[in-house]
């Protein structure tokens, strides 16, 4: 895995908040890349674990932190337009501290170290933010630091995963000259070309 400790999480942050910025409320109910989410719930997921991943590098550990992500269904608050771009504020300025990438900490009711919970929130940011660009047509360029750490973490992930699978899904194949951004979405168990009309 690359070396995350210095990565600043906060241009991939800002830039998910614009792509939320840009869903209309008529687009909440489209489908995503996500088989299980549509637009809102993808937001919604996005919001809590921006609440999560920021407390478990304070480590402020509680309610946030030990809750599975798949224990309930995300909600998206009232005040999300507001909210989300708050919280994903706090959440790179919290990984700004350098203890966060220290030491143990939990997310999702899990214990890690601090460096692997950044690298998981980075890919989370960089996967999520292309399901949201791709479902509601928005253009889409990471930040190349974040990238580089998801696809670092996604392919470790899945070189470990005897069965050959990703983290969220079997991974889908990708030609090793694909761009990057399209080998990280591979690995992450989606294609690629996913498209809305695709899914009609």
């Amino acid at each position: 895995m690359t070396d995350t400790t210095t990565l600043d999480l906060g241009p991939q942050a800002r830039l998910v908040a614009r792509l939320a910025a840009g869903v209309p409320d008529e687009r909440l109910a489209d489908r995503t890349p996500c088989p299980d989410y549509a637009v809102g719930d993808l937001l919604g997921h996005l919001a809590g674990l921006a609440v999560a991943f920021r407390d478990a590098a304070r480590q402020d550990l509680g309610h946030t932190t030990n809750t599975a992500p798949d224990s309930a269904a995300p909600t998206l608050p009232d005040d999300w337009r507001e909210a989300l771009p708050k919280v994903l504020g706090e959440l790179a300025e919290a990984w700004r501290d350098p203890a966060a990438w220290t030491g143990m900490t939990r997310a999702g009711g899990v214990d890690l170290p601090g460096d692997i919970a950044g690298a998981v929130v980075a890919d989370e940011l960089v996967v999520h933010g292309w399901d949201l660009a791709r479902a509601t047509g928005q253009e889409y360029v990471p930040d190349h630091a974040a990238l580089h750490a998801s696809h670092a973490f996604l392919l470790a992930a899945a070189e470990e995963d005897d069965r050959g699978g990703g983290i969220f899904g079997p991974v889908v194949t990708v030609p090793q000259n694909a761009p990057l951004l399209d080998r990280a979405v591979g690995l992450s168990g989606r294609d690629p070309g996913w498209a809305p009309s695709t899914t009609r």
